[in-house]
């Protein structure tokens, strides 16, 4: 780790702004042990500590040591009884409304088994019989005993009269009852999509398992949430990220309509923390968005300016896009989502148009699709600069690595993936492509930013969960012992970074966001205990005891 430099930032220039301006929301931070990274963001940002900072309307204008209060004599002062101070963290790839609703359904995360997650079903359609489909999320045969896929026979034994509707941890599959089979139409003779596949058993009948572009089959025919409900949803959702310390969000993946409720939450002032959303590439209104370029609001609530792109599907389910097949099912490749044809029409569309691209990249053929295409383009229509990120770079190909730092590609990365992943990834792809999976360290010593996030509601949004992850490469019960291929482990600094200045210049946002310095929102967040200071592997314990954003205090344990 760098060695700290201790930061004394206030100046004549920072006092003449601070009295050239209204005399309101002042307050001066005393006794802090507080860290930040510095500008730029990347490899030249530093570490540094601060034992006190000054706030005035939303933003930071000083912050050094112990003297700096006497420096603002008439600004509110807090005593922060030596508590730890970070920047607010920043999570650069998370589903918003996926975390709101998870929170509205049955969750399954924790199901130790097939017919533990159908009771659990079961509970809560006997809790909800107003429901006309029964829906949840978070199942995962890789955690239970058999690490079979589930059937719709197993949901049918308690829940037969309406269709149930289960989304897998991942997001990338669906079990569903026969209910939900009927309603949808699929039998044995449905074909699956391209993109997709629907499981059927011996006789060729359909068990209630879809992978990838199948549910396309049913989903449509499940009633839409209303815009009250998703503005709940999108509120328990920004409740529970701050408290969780998270201020800002990356929201993968958003389509006109839910743009349009986040436009109306920010302009009646609901939005209590930031988001970065990612219009979805399969929105049809796409071209008319991209036309009316980026979209930013001036408290730095919601800014608009990338696109989001599926290539492939995820590891777990088998739909992560491989150059050769699954060691654990010789005859498959895995999914492109999107066809080749069609990523590359996306990427001339809305490179003209300077927004940023984000391309859903699991596996390696699919991460060598989207890299390929980035290399054709940049040749033909430029784009170099735009900032353009690969979301998950999961499984790369090691000669595909040194490709993320000559194009200038941002790996937007959730370390849980690793922690998650590790006791069935080398199933699916055998010993000789771990070389290029999950290759944190790698990326950061060629110089490739790594913007951090968790991917809620996949995995848990907490990012303290992620930061362990990253630096010890364990799960959160300290296995395997010494670490997952811990040659790819980041250091507490790293991680810290990616969760801060690197992932706020994922966002086009270093300027505003990311660090504690003069000039930028006050979005921080008071700590029980100092990460720095303990063991890594209690790293995941850290709570977060008060969240700021532009100087509010927008949630406390108290």
């Amino acid at each position: 780790m760098k060695p700290f430099r201790r930061l004394i930032l206030t100046s004549s220039l920072v006092l003449s702004a601070l009295f050239t301006t209204s005399i309101n929301a002042q307050t001066v931070y005393t006794n802090v042990n507080g860290y930040t990274l510095t500008s730029p963001a990347g490899q030249d940002a530093q570490l540094a500590q601060f034992s006190a900072f000054a706030v005035r309307n939303g933003k930071f204008i000083a912050m050094g040591d112990a003297e700096l209060a006497q420096q603002f004599p008439d600004f509110t002062r807090v005593d922060l009884q030596g508590k730890t101070v970070f920047p607010g963290l920043i999570d650069a790839h998370g589903h918003v409304l996926g975390l709101g609703l998870s929170l509205l359904q049955v969750d399954l995360r924790t199901s130790e088994s097939a017919s533990d997650a159908v009771n659990a079903v079961n509970d809560y359609a006997q809790q909800h019989r107003d429901l006309q489909w029964i829906k949840g999320r978070g199942w995962n045969q890789e955690n239970w005993p058999s690490k079979r896929f589930p059937t719709a026979k197993q949901l049918d034994e308690f829940v037969a009269d309406r269709p149930v509707y289960l989304t897998r941890v991942d997001g990338h599959a669906a079990w569903l009852n026969s209910k939900a089979l009927e309603v949808a139409g699929i039998t044995s003779e449905t074909v699956s999509p391209d993109g997709g596949q629907i499981i059927k058993d011996a006789q060729g009948n359909p068990t209630g398992v879809l992978i990838d572009n199948a549910v396309n089959l049913v989903e449509p025919l499940i009633p839409e949430p209303t815009a009250s409900e998703k503005k709940q949803a999108f509120q328990l959702a920004f409740n529970h990220l701050l408290s969780l310390g998270i201020t800002s969000v990356h929201d993968a993946g958003v389509p006109a309509v839910d743009l349009s409720i986040y436009k109306g939450m920010q302009h009646q002032g609901e939005m209590p923390m930031r988001v970065y959303p990612m219009i979805a590439a399969t929105e049809p209104q796409l071209p008319q968005l991209l036309a009316e370029g980026p979209y930013r609001t001036d408290d730095d609530k919601l800014f608009i300016r990338s696109v989001k792109i599926y290539a492939d599907g995820a590891l777990g389910s088998r739909g992560a896009a491989l150059l050769k097949p699954y060691s654990d099912d010789h005859d498959n490749h895995g999914l492109l989502v999107t066809s080749v044809d069609n990523i590359r029409k996306l990427y001339q569309l809305i490179i003209p148009f300077g927004f940023q691209i984000n391309t859903h990249a699991i596996g390696d053929r699919a991460n060598r699709i989207a890299l390929d295409a980035f290399a054709e383009f940049y040749q033909t229509l430029g784009g170099r600069n735009l900032r353009n990120r690969i979301e998950h770079a999961q499984i790369v190909n090691v000669d595909d690595l040194q490709r993320f730092k000559d194009l200038n590609i941002i790996a937007s990365m959730q370390p849980t993936h690793a922690t998650s992943d590790k006791n069935m990834a080398e199933d699916r792809l055998g010993k000789a492509r771990m070389k290029g999976a999950y290759a944190w360290h790698t990326l950061l010593e060629q110089g490739t930013i790594i913007a951090a996030g968790s991917d809620f509601p996949v995995e848990l949004a907490n990012p303290f969960y992620g930061l362990h992850a990253a630096v010890t490469r364990q799960d959160r019960q300290n296995m395997p012992a010494g670490g997952w291929h811990a040659e790819e482990s980041m250091s507490l600094e790293q991680a810290l970074r990616a969760f801060t200045i690197d992932a706020a210049y994922a966002g086009w946002q270093e300027s505003t966001l990311g660090s504690i310095e003069p000039g930028k929102w006050a979005d921080f967040i008071v700590l029980d205990r100092d990460p720095f200071a303990i063991d890594a592997k209690d790293i995941w314990r850290v709570d977060v005891e008060q969240t700021f954003v532009a100087g509010e205090q927008v949630y406390s344990n108290e």
